[in-house]
């Protein structure tokens, strides 16, 4: 009897080089000739300190900081849908919005106080049923927990079907429960063979779902596979200098 090998899945996400990115905000420096690559289908961790460029980096791919260098991403077909999960969510928590409000408001075109849209709802209805929050769906969004909310933020993220997955810090408000969801999500989206870059301070998460990690401090420190790149010797050079402005003059 033999033991049958995993099925490997066919990329449907892009491949993406990062090379020679510079980032300058005034005179300060942000990123210094970033250069590595995600491969096409692959789980990408970025770690690093805070103010180490992790984000700032995540918006030059999302086209919302102008950089030098390039960035080149290389999709496989004509799908090519980004999704984005940010870290937190900033809004007036006496906001009479429920939870259907603030999916249709993010993932619909009609305006969200006509209510969800027959075309969107079925979608709507899977992405909260994935992350457990369908049953609290007609919750004011401030009267969720933290892990609750994140919750959500990963549910709009997941619509339409996205082939790039870019995750700023997805697990930071999660509790025990959402971080079980998050990580059969992360499974998921590796077995759909859709491209995750993902920005994570859980080491620990990282060591055992990621398959490629890299280390930023405002210039790549290392780029290798969880146990190369997690190494003692590398953690302390990674996070005990934190990188010093530079300005450009």
């Amino acid at each position: 009897m033999t033991v049958a090998e995993p099925v490997l899945a066919v990329p449907c996400g892009p491949s993406i080089a990062f090379d020679g990115i510079d980032l300058t905000l005034g005179r300060t420096r942000i990123l210094d000739q970033v250069r590595f690559q995600v491969a096409a289908g692959s789980v990408h961790a970025i770690v690093g300190p805070n103010g180490g460029g992790k984000s700032s980096l995540i918006k030059t791919l999302l086209g919302q900081m102008p950089h030098q260098g390039r960035l080149a991403l290389t999709w496989p077909d004509e799908a090519q849908v980004i999704g984005y999960v940010p870290q937190s969510l900033e809004f007036d928590r006496g906001l009479p919005m429920t939870v259907d409000d603030f999916m249709a408001a993010m993932c619909q075109r009609t305006p969200a106080f006509l209510g969800l849209s027959k075309r969107v709802a079925p979608a709507i209805d899977a992405a909260l049923a994935r992350v457990g929050m369908q049953d609290k769906r007609k919750r004011r969004m401030g009267a969720l927990s933290g892990g609750e909310r994140q919750r959500v933020l990963l549910a709009q993220g997941l619509i339409p079907a996205p082939q790039l997955l870019v995750l700023d810090e997805p697990m930071s408000a999660l509790d025990e429960a959402g971080i079980q969801v998050f990580e059969r999500l992360l499974g998921e989206w590796r077995q759909a063979g859709t491209t995750v870059l993902w920005i994570e301070h859980d080491l620990e998460a990282v060591a055992r779902l990621a398959d490629r990690v890299t280390g930023l401090s405002r210039r790549v420190l290392f780029d290798a596979p969880p146990k190369e790149a997690l190494t003692p010797e590398r953690l302390l050079g990674l996070f005990s200098i934190h990188p010093r402005s530079e300005s450009t003059v």
